[in-house]
């Protein structure tokens, strides 16, 4: 079982190396427009926490953000894993620090935009559906939410 670093994003060398794993999910993988996937929450204000995970040789392999939604109540996004680190618990991992990082700013509440296919694995970390599915990115999507 590889082992992995998950840690907050504290530099813009970190940074990149968090977009880097979003570039190679999302917009290489997925297809998403770089102009949809990269945008204003993407600096290193105090606003929005990044995510990023690493592998024994010290290589990006994951990350992710959280950023204020509404009073209370935290948006988890850009949650990415490259193919090749996938189905060893490395997403779980990455979704416990966000967590962490979300209780400790405070929020009680947490919401997502989960892509359809992943909807399964959040349920599994007690997510829920909540509304209708929508388009995003020409993807399927579905909100989710849940209580920390």
């Amino acid at each position: 079982m590889p082992i992995y670093k998950v840690k907050r994003v504290h530099n813009e060398a970190e940074k990149e190396g968090a977009l880097n794993v979003r570039r190679r999910v999302f917009i290489e993988e997925q297809n998403v427009p770089e102009e949809l996937e990269v945008d204003e929450h993407d600096s290193l204000d105090a606003s929005t926490i990044h995510i990023l995970a690493t592998n024994e040789q010290g290589e990006a392999v994951g990350a992710g953000r959280l950023r204020e939604y509404k009073p209370g109540i935290g948006k988890i996004e850009r949650v990415a894993v490259l193919s090749s680190c996938r189905g060893h618990g490395l997403g779980r991992l990455l979704m416990e620090k966000l967590e962490a990082e979300a209780k400790e700013n405070g929020y009680g509440t947490l919401k997502l935009n989960a892509q359809l296919q992943a909807q399964p694995f959040y349920e599994r970390l007690g997510y829920k559906p909540h509304g209708d599915t929508f388009i995003d990115a020409n993807i399927e999507h579905i909100a989710m939410i849940k209580t920390i």
